[in-house]
């Protein structure tokens, strides 16, 4: 399973819309309207490449309104108990 980021540009007066569009593509999993350089992130899960090129390129972009994308694949999840755990020493 492959987890991946897109970060997406859209034009201001539609980004409810484009995050509202974007929520119900296959695979999309969370999409988040946020502050800074993009306008909102997806966060996306896909069983291999070829869904990924299918869901961003095939999908995500071609939603109207949207301007730009860019694409991070995720290698690794830290989950806060994962991280608790790997820093327990045994002691109880």
């Amino acid at each position: 399973m492959l987890t991946a980021f897109v970060l997406i540009s859209c034009e201001a007066a539609r980004i409810s819309e484009v995050a509202q569009a974007v929520a119900e593509l296959p695979n999309v999993a969370e999409v988040y309207s946020v502050t800074g350089e993009v306008d909102i992130i997806a966060l996306l899960r896909v069983s291999d490449y070829d869904s990924l090129d299918d869901s961003v390129p095939g999908g995500v972009a071609l939603i109207p309104g949207v301007t730009s994308t860019r694409t991070v694949l995720a290698f690794r999840r830290y989950a806060k108990r994962d991280l608790e755990a790997g820093f327990d020493i045994g002691l109880s």
